[in-house]
C-alpha cells in the first residue's frame, strides 16, 4: 500500500541516519518534528552541529526529551500530528552493552514500547523502526536472509533490536498498526558516530597513532553508505507494508506476516574485508596506518553480509555506493569539519 504524507515524526534526529534523513525529507517538502535527548554516549557537539543545520529549515520542528519520558512523548504527539514515524532513537553499540546493560533497557526497551503506545493513539499511519544487522548474531548462513531465524543474539543490543521487531510484530497484530522494521548493516559516511571504525581509524591515522584491528584483520562488513541507507528508508516509509496472503502458522516465515508487518534488511549486498576497507582509508588520506592486530571482541560477528531480494522487489532500490567513493566522501568531510 502507498502511503502519501505530510508529517514525519523522527526520533533520534540529530543523530547520524536521523540527521540525514530528517534533511532529505525537509528538502522534500515534508514537515518534520524530530526528537532526540542529545546524550554524551558520543560528542554531543557533533549532534549539536547537525542539529543547527536541521534548524534553518522553517517546517523542522525539535523536541529535546528522552523516549522514556512517557508523558513529554505523549504531549509531543498528541499536539503535533505525524503520518509517519520513523523510530531511529536507541541506545547503540554493540561493545558498549557488554558493560551499560541497563542504558539498552531504557532506550531500547521502555523507550521502544512507548514509541509503539503513542502510535497506536495518536493516529499513526506507518511506524518505521531500526532494526539491525546485529541480530543476525550466530547465524552463519550467508547471506543474511530476513527469512532466517534470529533467535541467537549474542550481544544485549542485538537482543533489544529483536525485542522491538517482537514488540512492534505484536502492536501490528493487536491495533493494526503498520509497522517495517530496517536492519540496517554498518552504516558509514559524512557526519558519522565517532564510535564507528571509519571515524576512529581516519582520526588515529591523521594523529600518527596506531588504530585497532580486531580479529587480526579477518573481518567482513557490508558497509552500506548513508545515502543509500536514506533512500531506503524514504522509500519504505511510503510502502506500508501489506498482510502476507502465504504465510502459516505451520511454517512461519519470520520476515512477513499475516498482519501489517515487515522486515528490511538496508545493506550494500557486498561484504568487505576489514584490510580492504582500511587500506581505502589510508588511499584517500595518502597516509599508512599503523596496526595493532587483536583478537575478535566479546559480542562482534566475524561477518556480515545482506541479502536485499525483498527491498529491490518490494521499493525497487538496491545500494550502490562503492567503499572507494563513499570513503573519499568521508573523508573530505571530516578534513573540512575538523579543519584537518
Amino acid at each position: 500500500m502507498h502511503l502519501e504524507y505530510k508529517n514525519a515524526l523522527v526520533t533520534g534526529v540529530a543523530g547520524f541516519i536521523g540527521f540525514h534523513l530528517s534533511k532529505r525529507l525537509l528538502e522534500n517538502g515534508i514537515r518534520v518534528f524530530g526528537v532526540d535527548n542529545l546524550n554524551d554516549y558520543y560528542d554531543p557537539r557533533l549532534k549539536e552541529d547537525r542539529l543547527a543545520l536541521l534548524k534553518s529549515y522553517p517546517e523542522f520542528s525539535f523536541f529535546r526529551t528522552d523516549l522514556s519520558e512517557k508523558k513529554q512523548l505523549e504531549t509531543i504527539f498528541s499536539e503535533n500530528q505525524a503520518d509517519v514515524v520513523v523510530n531511529l532513537a536507541a541506545q547503540a553499540g554493540v561493545r558498549y552493552s557488554l558493560t551499560n546493560p541497563n542504558a539498552y533497557v531504557q532506550s531500547n526497551l521502555v523507550g521502544f514500547v512507548n514509541i509503539l503506545e503513542c502510535c497506536r493513539h495518536y493516529g499513526v499511519k506507518h511506524l518505521v523502526f531500526a532494526s539491525s544487522s546485529s541480530v543476525y548474531g550466530a547465524n552463519t548462513n550467508m547471506p543474511f536472509s530476513v527469512h532466517d531465524n534470529v533467535d541467537h543474539p549474542i550481544s544485549l543490543y542485538a537482543a533489544s533490536k529483536k525485542s522491538n521487531e517482537l514488540m512492534a510484530h505484536t502492536y501490528s497484530h493487536l491495533f493494526n498498526l503498520p509497522c517495517t522494521g530496517l536492519r540496517f548493516f554498518t552504516v558509514y559516511g559524512p557526519w558519522g558516530r565517532p564510535d564507528m571504525a571509519l571515524f576512529l581509524f581516519t582520526k588515529a591515522i591523521c594523529e600518527g597513532k596506531p588504530i585497532n584491528v580486531f580479529n587480526h584483520g579477518k573481518m567482513k562488513r557490508d558497509f552500506t553508505y548513508i545515502d543509500d541507507i536514506v533512500e531506503g528508508v524514504v522509500r519504505v516509509m511510503e510502502h506500508c507494508p501489506d498482510p502476507n496472503s502465504q504465510w502459516t502458522g505451520d511454517s512461519p516465515d519470520p520476515g512477513t506476516s499475516y498482519t501489517k508487518y515487515k522486515i528490511y534488511n538496508i545493506g550494500n549486498n557486498n561484504p568487505v574485508e576489514l584490510m580492504d576497507f582500511i587500506k581505502a582509508i589510508e588511499d584517500a588520506l595518502g597516509k599508512r596506518a599503523i596496526k595493532n592486530f587483536m583478537d575478535l571482541q566479546p559480542g562482534d560477528v566475524p561477518a556480515t553480509y545482506a541479502d536485499v531480494d525483498d527491498l529491490i522487489n518490494d521499493v525497487g532500490f538496491k545500494p550502490e555506493t562503492s567503499i572507494s567513493e563513499g570513503i573519499g566522501e568521508f573523508i573530505r568531510w571530516y578534513k573540512s569539519y575538523h579543519k584537518a
